[in-house]
Parts: C-alpha cells; sequence; structure tokens
C-alpha cells in the first residue's frame, strides 16, 4: 500500500507541476489562477480523507481512500511550493 502511495502521488506532483508551470506562463502578474489547481487537490485530499473514516474498506488501484486522500494532499503541497515559486521569479522587478 505504501509503494502504491508513492507512487500516485508522484504521478499527481508531476502532472500537477507541469499545469502549474503552464499557467504560470499563462496568466498575469496579478492573478492567482495557477494556485487554483493546488486548491482544488487540497479540497479533494480533504473529502476523501474524510470518507476514508466514514467508509468501509476500499481498495482503488493498490490504495484506500485515506491513501489517495494523502497522495492528494503530498501533490498539492509540492504543487504549491513550486507554483508559489515560479510565481516569485516571475514579478520579480528587476
Amino acid at each position: 500500500m505504501i509503494q502504491a502511495v508513492i507512487t500516485i502521488a508522484a504521478i499527481l506532483t508531476a502532472i500537477t507541476v507541469a499545469a502549474n508551470i503552464v499557467l504560470v506562463r499563462l496568466s498575469t502578474k496579478e492573478s492567482h489562477s495557477p494556485y487554483y489547481p493546488n486548491v482544488f487537490l487540497v479540497i479533494v485530499g480533504l473529502l476523501l480523507l474524510a470518507v476514508a473514516s466514514l467508509a468501509p474498506k476500499v481498495d482503488l488501484l493498490g490504495a484506500g481512500f485515506g491513501g489517495w486522500g494523502i497522495a492528494i494532499m503530498f501533490a498539492a503541497a509540492i504543487g504549491f511550493i513550486i507554483t508559489s515559486i515560479l510565481d516569485s521569479y516571475r514579478n520579480v522587478n528587476v
């Protein structure tokens, strides 16, 4: 189960980072739109963790709802970090 969660988190992180890089490049300096995919992932991760505590054991691709929630929260955290770094370098006034 741990290997499945790490694999899911790595794949979701790569997809999220790629989407965030594109959104940072396409958005204006005042826009917060590059952060929306990460906010969506946080909401989905929290919902999956809540469902995991209520629902019986469900196994999807080797991980339960709790594992999916943890993987999605990890992807969102890394996505927030990378997006904020890219956004701060884009907003530097030289």
